[in-house]
């Protein structure tokens, strides 16, 4: 297979050979013993503590560099055995040095309270009081450094439960087989279930759906155990560290209060309204005296299929984008002109779609382009996340160009908004504009909707661990079960067998993070409304929001761009949009 130079990306920008990369490779090691000889002297003076932040900084970002390098080369062929084993040499050295930096904060935590205000007030530490200080913040929660050694040595093994969910899951588990609508018989693996849950054919949507969660039903006293497990590691850790809560630990290192997440899941209570109205829309539109949960994904309109090369695709992107002015213009084609981008799908090459870069390298994007409308939605969506870190990149320091998970998925989603919006505007195809509003209702519908009601149960799980209540199958069951009815509505008969649903879902192991999707999804529907309304201060709060990376609190940053969080006002809003495209979606339905 022939492709052509402009199709892949330019990893030379980072280094021009593989003699280049090792000759950094081989400065890591020293790099990090020059940051070890400050062990011990962190409290002479504010020179020398930040003589020691910069020696720090200095090792992690040549090491972003070199490992952003080797995973790129590899990702490029999986096959490659010397692109792998870079990576893994890389990892090694890593692992090697993982003691390297673990001494650094609790000697921090250590100084005096008189001694470290004096170090706040001088000069020599004004780029990084900011940081200080929110080290210091959580010193009430710090242990000393052998408890907080002994801790680190247990990572590995208070990791089994989420590993051995995860081995479970997808690895031992078989699925069987399912008959299709063409009537032969195919593999039912996690990949297929949706392709099945999207036929037309509902015996196909129901079987699938049963023989998917029969088989985790069999085994959901394994699977409360590992989530048990998991969900006993967080409480105990939020009462080793003194936290009032597992959620409140969780919420701690992005300053979130615990009224955000609550206040997300009093908000969609509020508006459910608006779902059971699109499940009724759902259901007089499939022709259905009652929707069942395998009814979930099948089209309201069949899709559009509809073809665009990847120069089409880039030239959709940019005009979807010209809310955001003439600058970003300027940058975007970056992506293009100094080649960020590996496009098209071939043998060997890491499947899906991702943004990965460091502070020294571009943005990179890989992509497995395919010509669909989700491959053009898949392009502007990774490019949002470039952007991002380009900006952050462009106007921080080191030290505070990487932004929070907390606000990661906002500019991405802010972007496929925009596409949206672009899209159904030009369109004079009625097919395609209900298809596009059928996608955009259900984007909003998983994203908001279905990740609150997951973070709702997560949260229920965890207070009752805090109380001493076993997380037995059984009790998960008819939590899971009540919150499902809750959600969906009179419009739903759920087969009885979505109680057990919580048992595949590998988010409830990452520690109260789904809550963010829907507040991402959320802080985006406010940002795009802002910048497709033409107001130019609208639009430069938003840059304000794609340069700051980490460099004020998550709340604060997604405040000064134009969305509080801390307040219900715009998941209210992002529903209010919701119910509006529903009612649209009726009108041009004609239902």
């Amino acid at each position: 297979m022939i492709i052509s130079a402009e199709q892949t990306w330019n990893l030379e920008a980072i280094y021009p050979d593989a003699d280049a990369w090792e000759a950094d490779f081989s400065r890591i090691r020293p790099l990090a013993e020059a940051f070890l000889a400050f062990r011990g002297r962190l409290s002479e003076s504010a020179a020398t503590l930040r003589k020691a932040i910069e020696a720090l900084d200095d090792f992690e970002r040549l090491g972003e560099k070199v490992y952003v390098y080797a995973h790129l080369r590899s990702d490029e062929n999986t096959a490659d055995n010397t692109n792998r084993a870079r990576v893994d040499r890389v990892e090694a050295l890593f692992a090697s040095l993982a003691e390297t930096s673990a001494w650094f904060d609790p000697e921090i935590m250590a100084i005096p309270d008189e001694t470290m205000n004096c170090f706040l007030d001088a000069p020599e530490l004004a780029l990084y009081r900011r940081s200080l200080q929110e080290l210091l913040r959580e010193k009430p929660h710090t242990l000393s450094e052998p408890e907080e050694r002994l801790l680190g040595t247990l990572g590995d093994v208070l990791g089994t439960p989420s590993k051995t969910f995860g081995i479970l899951n997808d690895a031992d588990l078989d699925f069987g087989r399912i008959r299709g609508e063409n009537g032969k018989s195919r593999p039912l693996t996690h990949g297929s279930y949706r392709r099945f849950l999207e036929s037309s054919d509902r015996e196909v949507r129901k079987r699938a759906f049963r023989k998917m969660f029969s088989t985790y039903h069999k085994f959901r006293n394994t699977f409360a155990s590992t989530l048990d497990g998991v969900v006993k590691r967080h409480v105990t850790g939020a009462k080793i560290r003194r936290y009032p809560s597992a959620l409140e630990q969780a919420l701690f290192s992005d300053n979130v209060p615990a009224e955000v997440y609550r206040n997300l899941i009093t908000a969609v209570h509020g508006k459910l309204d608006a779902f059971y109205d699109y499940m009724k829309l759902r259901r007089e539109v499939m022709k259905l005296d009652k929707l069942d949960m395998f009814d979930m994904y099948n089209p309201l309109v069949p899709s559009c299929r509809r073809e665009y090369t990847f120069a089409e695709a880039v030239d959709i992107v940019k005009k979807a984008l010209a809310p955001l002015g003439k600058e970003y213009a300027r940058n975007l084609e970056l992506a293009f002109s100094q080649r960020w981008v590996d496009v098209p799908e071939r043998k060997g090459k890491r499947s899906g779609a991702y943004s990965s870069g460091c502070y020294d390298t571009f943005p990179y994007l890989l992509l497995n382009y395919n010509g669909t409308l989700n491959d053009v939605f898949t392009l502007i969506h990774e490019l949002g996340h470039s952007m991002h870190s380009f900006y952050s990149n462009q106007a921080q320091h080191y030290h505070y160009a990487d932004y929070s998970i907390f606000v990661a998925e906002v500019a991405s989603t802010t972007n496929e908004m925009l596409l949206f919006e672009y899209l159904l505007a030009e369109t004079d195809d009625r097919d395609f504009r209900c298809y596009l509003l059928g996608h955009l209702a259900d984007e909003i519908r998983g994203t908001i909707y279905r990740q609150t009601m997951f973070a709702e149960f997560e949260l229920l799980i965890h207070e009752l661990a805090e109380q001493g209540v076993p997380l037995t199958a059984d009790l998960m069951n008819e939590k899971y079960y009540e919150l499902n009815k809750l959600y969906y509505g009179p419009e739903v008969d759920a087969d009885r067998l979505i109680a057990v649903e919580w048992s595949r879902i590998p988010h409830f192991y990452y520690n109260f993070y789904v809550y963010k999707y829907a507040t991402g999804m959320s802080a985006a529907v406010k940002l795009s409304r802002n910048l497709l309304s033409g107001d130019p201060a609208k639009r430069e709060a938003y840059f304000g929001f794609l340069k700051a990376g980490g460099s004020r609190d998550v709340l604060d940053i997604m405040r000064n761009a134009g969305v509080d969080l801390s307040t219900p006002a715009p998941v209210n809003a992002a529903l209010d949009y919701f119910h509006e495209t529903v009612k649209r979606l009726r009108r041009e339905l004609a239902v």
